[in-house]
């Protein structure tokens, strides 16, 4: 029997991977056969994503996919918010810029002049923040005019990527709703957000709907790699709509959804958008996955506060593995102390396991005797923030939920999926720890099936 395969390529904030998958007995298998860093750079004073060292890599998954000579299709998929300005020409007018940029500092405030956050939310769902791209556009056009003149379409990161493998230019729905300037329950660009934040409609592409087979892979890389034709799919770009189509039950029930990595996301998929003030104030945010469904989300902290532990304690000559950290957990009293792991200063640069112990002993609950005590607080607070989401979705949406989909590298942290549970009062279902490329690779393998139709 003919199996079809296809290639899954997910770049990530932080690095990217390659993973062939294929259908088998009822479930999706896949093999990682291409992983590489995805490594910002300073240029003066503009943070930038270098794009065309990540376009190499994305060749250079085609090239090592080139042992699995039947693959039928390939599809990208990112992070959200930040793009690409692509001129008249059609070439690239300059590299990315990063979301963390301080080029919209204050952006979204200053716009709050113009068109208030609640009317804000309540046309795009989005939870506000000076990062999207709508405050990108609106930094861009009051900073740099001339660029923005020479600028015929902004593509969002996976359109771009699949723009340079098709020359094909669109705007897949997941990631348009990124963006704060679609509405979130027509899923078109918002002509109310656009024409009060002054960003000309022209710079917008026609939106496809995830699923959509968008054409194939141009015929001079195929000729550079010695590669196959493959078909390009347009996939939920977003990945955590990728990460979202992995977890959601094959059965189509409600589920809470848990992506747990160095950022963390809690939320589900509901069939319009949650536009009330509650969800607002809660810091929930609406987008739009496969199958057209709206995923009802929030950020939350992950794993970057342990990883972030460990370097400090790596330069002072402490040398933990993450498994190590785990087992000095395990074998610490729970509860002892707790933070708030959103608090701003825990993310500034510098020492994380001072201001730990200094935020614990600000709450009066004294000071973390030792490196075990930091660990297990980060534990605890991470699980309790977790189970704390959880309340809070279901009091948005007026219902409960018995179980928890975890997705992401927290499912292979036995202490911390437990701790979720225990703190959630929810049944923890363990899922794909490679989430973003499973739903990819679900995503092609459903476009593909319905060419037999």
């Amino acid at each position: 029997m003919n199996t079809r395969k296809v290639l899954a390529i997910d770049i990530g904030a932080l690095e990217g991977r390659a993973v062939v998958g294929w259908e088998e007995d009822g479930r999706i298998v896949t093999e990682e056969i291409h992983r590489f860093s995805n490594d910002p750079v300073t240029l003066g004073d503009t943070v930038y994503w270098d794009v065309l060292r990540l376009y190499r890599e994305i060749k250079e998954s085609f090239v090592k996919a080139k042992s699995y000579p039947d693959i039928e299709s390939a599809a990208v998929d990112t992070w959200g918010v930040d793009f690409g300005l692509v001129g008249a020409d059609g070439h690239l007018l300059e590299n990315p810029v990063h979301f963390s940029d301080k080029r919209t500092a204050g952006m979204a405030a200053k716009c709050s002049d113009e068109i208030s956050k609640e009317e804000l939310f309540k046309l795009t769902g989005n939870r506000i923040k000076d990062m999207n791209t709508a405050f990108q556009l609106r930094a861009l056009i009051e900073q740099r005019p001339a660029l923005m003149e020479r600028t015929a379409k902004i593509l969002m990161m996976p359109d771009l990527f699949s723009y340079f493998l098709t020359d094909m230019i669109y705007a897949e729905l997941s990631s348009a709703s990124t963006t704060q300037m679609l509405d979130a329950v027509f899923g078109n660009w918002s002509a109310d957000v656009l024409d009060k934040l002054n960003i000309p409609a022209r710079l917008l592409p026609q939106v496809v709907l995830p699923g959509t087979i968008v054409g194939e892979i141009r015929k001079e890389i195929c000729e550079e790699l010695g590669i196959k034709p493959v078909k390009i799919i347009a996939v939920c770009g977003h990945n955590v709509q990728c990460e979202m189509a992995a977890a959601a039950p094959d059965d189509g029930s409600d589920f809470v959804f848990l992506s747990c990595g160095n950022t963390s996301l809690l939320g589900t998929q509901t069939e319009k958008p949650i536009l009330s003030d509650r969800a607002m104030q809660l810091g929930f945010t609406n987008e739009k996955g496969f199958g057209a469904k709206t995923s009802f989300h929030k950020k939350l902290k992950g794993t970057e506060l342990i990883r972030e532990c460990f370097r400090q304690w790596e330069k002072t000559g402490r040398e933990y593995s993450l498994a190590d950290m785990e087992e000095m957990a395990k074998k610490s009293q729970p509860r002892k102390f707790i933070i708030d792991v959103d608090d701003p200063t825990l993310s500034a640069p510098g020492d994380l396991p001072t201001r730990i112990a200094l935020m614990c002993q600000m709450r009066g609950q004294g000071k973390p005797a030792d490196d075990a005590e930091i660990i297990r607080c980060i534990y605890d607070s991470l699980a309790m923030k977790y189970a704390r989401a959880v309340s809070e979705l279901e009091e948005c949406l007026g219902k409960g939920y018995e179980q928890l989909y975890v997705v992401g590298e927290g499912t292979e942290d036995e202490l911390l999926c437990s701790l979720i549970e225990e703190c959630s009062g929810k049944n923890v279902v363990k899922c794909a720890a490679q989430a973003a490329a499973a739903g990819n690779i679900k995503m092609q393998l459903a476009a593909l099936k319905k060419l037999d139709v």
